[in-house]
């Protein structure tokens, strides 16, 4: 099973970096973390490397500790940190390096000890010392009525033309401030909320508003039906200014004619 997999790829991992003498943490995060529970055949590798002082740069420039273990077939460099890669047996990872002294400025969800070098000590460098900006909101006047001004401005742009624009303002952004606020609206099922994105997991979260969220997500050519869904909920969710929803769906008329 995929599962065993990585979690044997990441112990062996850990192996070789014992092997180095030159690293001191490996961190394994998200479903190979502190989430196994939701580990799956389609979970990746997601981990940190904490090395000895002066050492990042060997551990960036040579990816040998990670050759050795089993051949790569893909690797990219997407920061100054670290690298999404590939290896050629299909396991998927992403990872960082970092010392020490940088872990104080780095915002991530708790991890799980994989390796430690007996020498070290400081355990508490598995939870961060920095706290995320919060993605949920406490406010529903707030997140909904920038949702309500998002669907009014898309409309606009999408009855001059920018089409591509005005999707992104209703099927992201609306929809964006809705996510942020949807646990005061619906029930949550307590499912490993991610503190980076409200849409991670959504489905087991929320399945009940799961269900209606395709409506709101009919694409490039259907932005007024899209947009009009969306207003549909608000108005079932929140008092809404009245003389706003007269607008969106003066505007949301006015795309459609534009589409005859």
């Amino acid at each position: 099973m995929k599962k065993n997999l990585l979690l044997e790829r990441l112990n062996q991992i850990g192996t070789s970096l014992e092997k180095t003498d030159d690293a001191l943490l490996l961190l394994g995060l998200g479903s190979v973390g502190n989430e196994i529970g939701r580990l799956d055949e389609y979970s990746d590798l997601d981990f940190f490397v904490i090395v000895k002082p002066t050492l990042k740069t060997r551990f960036i420039d040579q990816l040998d500790w990670l050759e050795s273990v089993h051949p790569l077939a893909y690797s990219f460099k997407n920061t100054k940190d670290g690298y999404k890669i590939l290896f050629d047996d299909g396991i998927y990872g992403e990872f960082a390096v970092f010392e020490e002294e940088e872990m104080g400025e780095i915002l991530f969800s708790p991890g799980r000890i994989v390796w430690k070098d007996p020498s070290f000590n400081n355990l508490e460098i598995v939870s961060p010392l920095r706290e995320a900006p919060s993605v949920r909101q406490e406010s529903l006047s707030f997140a909904i009525n920038e949702a309500l001004t998002n669907l009014y401005v898309g409309l606009c742009r999408y009855a001059r033309g920018e089409k591509l624009s005005a999707m992104k303002f209703i099927q992201n952004h609306a929809l964006d401030n809705v996510l942020s606020v949807l646990h005061l609206i619906e029930k949550e099922v307590e499912y490993y909320p991610d503190i980076f994105g409200n849409e991670r997991r959504l489905e087991k979260r929320f399945p009940g508003f799961a269900g209606m969220v395709g409506e709101m997500l009919q694409g490039y050519q259907r932005v007024s039906e899209s947009a009009l869904k969306i207003l549909d909920y608000l108005e079932a969710a929140y008092p809404l200014n009245q003389n706003m929803c007269k607008e969106i769906r003066r505007l949301a008329v006015i795309c459609d004619q534009l589409e005859e």
